[in-house]
Formats: C-alpha cells, structure tokens, sequence
C-alpha cells in the first residue's frame, strides 16, 4: 500500500502566515500539469494506491480542464484502489456547483478548506480571500454534490484574541457538520511575512493558548468527535463503538503518522519508501525545465535505523495509539523504555498494551517528551 502526494503551488495571493512552498504565477498552470502528468511516468509504482492528495498552494485554482487531466493521469500511471481516498484542498471562495460536481465526477471523495477563523476581521489580518459566510455557502455546495467527507482547519491564538471568540470559532464550525477538524495554534513561521510582526510571548499569552487548546477538545469531543492526533478530530457516526477509530480519520495523514511509504510528485514535494526519501526542487522553473528534460529534479538521502526509529517517535507519538513497542527492534525498543520513564512517572506518558502514548497532560509539552526519547 503507498499514498500519493500531488503539489499544487499556485494561490491567487498570498496568506502572511504559510511556509509552505507556493507562487502567484497562475500563468504557468498549464506547463505544469504537464510536468505533474510527465513526473508520474517517471515514478511509476507498482503499490496500490490507498490515498490520493492534492495539496498546496491552492488546487482548486487549477482550471477545470488542468485538474480533469490531472485526475485521469493519476489513474492511468497508477493503480488506485477502489476504495482510496482521494482528498483535494479548497479555498472556500473557489468552491462553486459546477467545480463541486466535477471532483464528485473524478472521484474527489474529501475535501479540505481552511477556514481558518469565523471572524471577518481575523480573516483580513491573515490576507485570506474568503469571508466567514463563504465557508458555510462552499460546505452545502460541496453536499449538494454528494461530497460528504469535508475537513476543515481552524487556528487560534491571534494576537487579542479572547476565549470567548475562540468558543465562538469552534461553535460555528460544528454547526457545519462537517466530518473532520483540524486546530492549530498560530505559529510565526520564520521567513513568512506574519514572522516580521512576531509579538514579545508571555506567560499569559502561552496559558491563554493553553486554555484555548482544552477547551477545543473539551468541546469537540463532547460533540461527538475522535481526538486521534493532536491537532485532529474526526467525527463519529451515530451508534459507532466510542473505541473504535472513527472512519472519518485522515487516512492519508494517519499513512505518514504510521510510516507508510508515499510518492510525491510536483514542486517540493517530498517521497518516502522506508529506507530512503527524496524531495523535489522547491522552484516552479527549476522544477518544470528539469522534467522536461526527463530528470527527477529530486534530492535524497538513505534512512538509518537511528533516523527511521526518531521519525517514528515525532509521527507516531502525534497520535492516540502512539508507538507499538512491539514493532521496533530490540535495542530501539529498550533505549524508547529507558527514555520515555520519566515521563512516565510525570503521567506524560502511559504504556498500555504494547503501546507507549501522550496522555492528555502529556499534550501540553509534547515536544518537550518527544525531545527525550529522541535517540542522539
């Protein structure tokens, strides 16, 4: 089983906030779906596909006829399982009836919209382009086209932000519905345009912050949804075993959280197989002229055992099951044991059944104890 990683980097403007590899250059579009299509041949894969992303930058920028061609090459190049999930990311005001019936028509069954913030005024600050009633208006065309996976993400921790504003955020996105939640708290990402603004951090802003992350989860999971990875919540289907994972779990990033092998294909884009990744030129010309000129314009870098075990304890420990002990080897396994005990006596950490996980107090520090399980 492998996923596959597509990256879409054009966005009409901007967010002062992301670090994520993008351009405003929509102009090439064209040219590089071309060179999305020509990468896939070059990466074929004999794996069943389990889970397709479209991810960016903004996919739903791509014009109906580049993400018809993009859709069909995937299919073509690899065999998808017939019950993969195929995930494409949204900006709320792209989002129309007759874009929301293509996906439907390609096979698109999730998508993901950044919300971000139910607040106007919030939205203005972070350059978004949608407003908050945009968010509502694409969530019922997306129904209307029987979508019925929607994810949304949300922050908290805007500068001035009160709780109450925050209850109020996490209010309106569970009036919509929707399937899956994800929460960040807003980071100041070096080398964004937001990190120039960076405020003095104080003890009240981090309590403040603190506050706002329990009450998320309070709220969240007294509505029904699965806490399975820290800043992810799916929801449960009325009569569903409260034990069991939810079905709506991101099952393309739980992948990456369990160390499955993934492809990623287009600028920056990053692929995994277990004993080596590789990530691709973060620049639109480079990354085109390179495969048009049928070269992977790729780095990579083999995987010891030291780098795979360190991979595990920051992705997996994300999640609710945490790490199998029993999936490591010996000597990785006893230095996880030794390591992780003083955790376990500060309740940070618990060990139930095999399986060494954050407990709720442990959330609040968690890099503090992934920190110390990391082997040097």
């Amino acid at each position: 089983m492998a996923g596959l990683y597509i990256h879409i980097p054009f966005c009409k403007s901007r967010c002062i906030y992301c670090g994520f590899y993008s351009t405003t250059r929509l102009e090439m579009q064209d040219r590089y779906t071309d060179a999305l299509c020509s990468e896939m041949a070059l990466r074929t894969s004999t794996d069943v596909i389990e889970t397709v992303y479209i991810g960016g930058g903004t996919p739903s920028q791509l014009s109906a006829h580049n993400l018809n061609r993009l859709l069909l090459y995937i299919n073509k190049v690899y065999k998808v399982a017939a019950d993969a999930e195929i995930t494409i990311e949204c900006n709320p005001d792209d989002v129309t009836p007759q874009l929301s019936m293509l996906l439907q028509s390609l096979g698109v069954n999730r998508v993901s919209m950044g919300a971000q913030t139910f607040s106007n005024q919030r939205l203005r600050f972070l350059h978004r382009r949608h407003t908050a009633a945009q968010v509502a208006k694409a969530v019922n065309m997306l129904r209307q086209a029987d979508i019925n996976n929607i994810s949304i993400d949300l922050m908290f921790g805007f500068p001035g932000e009160t709780v109450e504003e925050w209850l109020a955020d996490i209010d309106a996105a569970l009036a919509l519905q929707v399937e899956h939640l994800s929460a960040y708290c807003l980071m100041y990402e070096e080398g964004t345009p937001l990190y120039k603004h960076k405020p003095t951090r104080t003890d009240a802003d981090e309590e403040r912050e603190r506050n706002m992350y329990e009450l998320l989860i309070d709220r969240l999971t007294a509505a029904g949804f699965e806490h399975y990875e820290i800043s992810n919540f799916a929801r449960r289907k009325a009569g569903d075993n409260p034990l069991a994972p939810s079905p709506f779990r991101s099952r393309h990033n739980s992948a990456y959280w369990q160390g499955i092998p993934y492809i990623g294909i287009g600028a920056a884009a990053h692929s995994y197989n277990i004993t080596s990744r590789s990530w691709n030129k973060s620049n639109l010309l480079d990354y085109i002229n390179s495969i048009e000129h049928h070269l992977l314009p790729s780095e990579s870098e083999t995987l010891d055992a030291a780098t795979r075990y360190n991979d595990l304890v920051t992705t997996a420990m994300r999640t609710v099951e945490g790490i199998n002990i029993n999936t490591l080897e010996p000597q990785m396994a006893a230095y996880l044991l030794e390591n992780a005990q003083r955790s376990i006596n500060q309740h940070l950490l618990e060990l139930n059944n095999g399986h060494l996980h954050l407990t709720r107090q442990g959330l609040f520090v968690s890099d503090n104890v992934m920190s110390d399980l990391i082997f040097i």
